[in-house]
């Protein structure tokens, strides 16, 4: 668990729920199912008529990632190759498809898979650089949906407004009704706003950050393979991958 992305949703919640109290205002008037509903369902309509199902249904996956980012081992790895390293040098590769079945990373396991197949560096690294690739495109689309999100929510917080204010229009001559319509306006601003630059933004960027990690992690696990293709020493392997680390 990610604790500062928990810690910046309660810190977010206190700081508008208590700047409300803090005004004397009723904490309940924040609370309009109306308006909820207008901002969440207008701003998910937008995306996916934004984008293709699975690029949807990746952005949703991939939202866990801001209090749950995957496992990244980097000093591990360095480990583990430098110990595949010596076995190739001493035993050959086939030696390591004994590896193969202990191994969870997919990438990292293709990896070793084409070491074992045989496969010459320059096909390694090729195939190596395809999956990539591929994963890092799909990653950042599945980004880019929350990044809409924040970009659609304030809008449709306004589009809440405007029809909050055409209630309060309607009802003029009610006086009991004008109240519960303009709560209905700036509530949905607020959720609109709020959500974008609290949740949608930030999540999006956050995840463009592990997406960018994830990426590197990768580039250390083909420089490793190929080092190993190589037939690099294993120490020279671990002292190149160490520089991967800054």
């Amino acid at each position: 668990m990610d604790a500062l992305s928990v810690a910046g949703l309660a810190l977010a919640a206190v700081a508008i729920l208590g700047g409300q109290w803090l005004e004397g205002g009723h904490l309940g008037s924040l609370v309009q199912p109306a308006a909820f509903l207008i901002v969440v369902g207008g701003t998910t309509a937008a995306v996916l008529l934004q984008c293709r199902l699975p690029t949807f249904v990746e952005g949703m996956r991939l939202g866990a990632w801001a209090f749950v980012p995957p496992p990244l081992d980097p000093t591990g790895l360095i480990v583990r190759v430098e110990a595949w390293a010596a076995i190739a040098r001493r035993d050959g590769v086939l030696a390591l498809e004994r590896e193969i079945e202990s191994i969870d990373e997919p990438y990292l396991r293709n990896g070793i898979q084409l070491l074992v197949d045989g496969l010459d560096p320059d096909r390694i690294r090729e195939s190596l650089e395809v999956a990539a690739d591929a994963s890092e495109s799909r990653l950042k689309a599945g980004a880019k949906v929350w990044e809409a999100a924040g970009g659609y929510a304030p809008t449709i917080g306004i589009l809440g407004a405007v029809m909050g204010l055409i209630h309060v229009m309607e009802n003029l001559s009610d006086p009991a009704k004008l109240g519960g319509g303009i709560a209905v306006a700036f509530v949905a601003t607020i959720y609109g706003v709020g959500l974008a630059n609290l949740v949608f933004l930030p999540m999006a960027a956050k995840l463009k950050s592990l997406i960018a990690a994830q990426v590197h992690y990768r580039g250390m696990i083909a420089d490793g393979v190929l080092g190993i293709a190589n037939g690099d020493n294993p120490r020279l392997i671990a002292a190149r991958l160490a520089g991967h680390l800054g």
